[in-house]
């Protein structure tokens, strides 16, 4: 489970964030703190994996807070979610080194993709494994594509028939991870294809993945199409 800490000073909002992370059965939420002074003093005495960070609070900012994590040695994986839509602001978070920035108001299914690529990324590099550049950009990667890139996507080589056969088959199998050769096996496509596939289905968000460490040798990539 990631330990998670909310740090928000409006009570809705924090209170909608906790709604939200919880949907996600690999986050506990730990604490949640108003303002940035109590949520310094409870991580300078307990551990937790990822802070829901705002910007805007009386007193003690968040990047004040993120600035003195940062100086204590606490790295401590962040994501701001914060009506500051400025450069200044923003290009200090990512100095800090954040993971992710979503700018208020947003929709559940943007907080949502934030939590998948930062469980996914944070489990890909716990493996310990090297990885190619793909997987690179993935990892990297936080912003959904436009509808005129889906377009451009698919004119470069994804087929509209390919691409529902292969939602058919998860559909098929609602609320079951699969793996490439599994969706292979019963598509008949290879499994080359597969990942092409399956990588575009996840940045268009309707899928997600998850990687398997139970293999005993390279981990495997599971994956589910989105209800």
């Amino acid at each position: 489970m990631i330990k998670t800490v909310i740090v928000e000073d409006d009570l809705m909002v924090a209170s909608i964030n906790c709604q939200f992370a919880q949907k996600n059965p690999d986050i506990q939420i730990v604490a949640t703190f108003h303002n940035g002074k109590d949520a310094l003093a409870y991580l300078k005495q307990s551990t937790a994996d990822l802070l829901l960070l705002d910007l805007y609070m009386p007193d003690y900012t968040g990047l004040e807070l993120l600035s003195q994590l940062r100086k204590e040695g606490n790295e401590i994986d962040v994501i701001m979610i914060t009506a500051a839509n400025d450069a200044e602001h923003i290009n200090e978070a990512l100095r800090l080194g954040i993971v992710d920035y979503l700018i208020k108001p947003f929709q559940y299914d943007r907080f949502a993709m934030a939590l998948d690529k930062y469980l996914l990324r944070r489990k890909a590099i716990q493996s310990g494994l090297p990885f190619t550049q793909e997987e690179i950009d993935r990892l990297v990667s936080t912003t959904p594509p436009s509808a005129s890139s889906k377009k451009t996507e698919l004119q470069k080589g994804v087929q509209q028939k390919t691409l529902e056969k292969i939602r058919t088959c998860l559909n098929n199998h609602k609320n079951q991870y699969l793996t490439c050769e599994q969706i292979a096996s019963e598509t008949g496509l290879s499994r080359v294809t597969i990942r092409r596939y399956m990588n575009f289905l996840i940045e268009e968000n309707e899928a997600t993945s998850l990687i398997d460490y139970s293999t005993g040798g390279r981990p495997s990539i599971l994956y589910e199409l989105k209800i």
